[in-house]
């Protein structure tokens, strides 16, 4: 397992994680693996959804220049 080392943390924030791990009953360095992971897994979940959304954007349905809109259609046939 590869080892990593996090300078310049605050105060502050070393003692919030330390309470939010001793909630969960595991170790500093443990929850720190955990709070980081959600959050490269966050990371990926949105930026899949950006792809899927970009996709929807590129293949939605835009009318050509005088086509008449769905309500004109409508009365038209209502009319007949």
């Amino acid at each position: 397992m590869a080892t990593l080392h996090v300078r310049n943390v605050s105060e502050d924030l070393h003692a919030r994680l330390h309470q939010i791990a001793a909630a969960e009953n595991q170790s500093l360095s443990a929850e720190v693996v955990r709070l980081l992971a959600d959050a490269v897994e966050q990371r990926e979940r949105r930026s899949g959804q950006k792809r899927v959304l970009a996709g929807m954007r590129r293949r939605r349905f835009v009318p050509s220049a005088g086509t008449p809109d769905s309500l004109t259609l409508l009365r038209e046939d209502r009319s007949r």
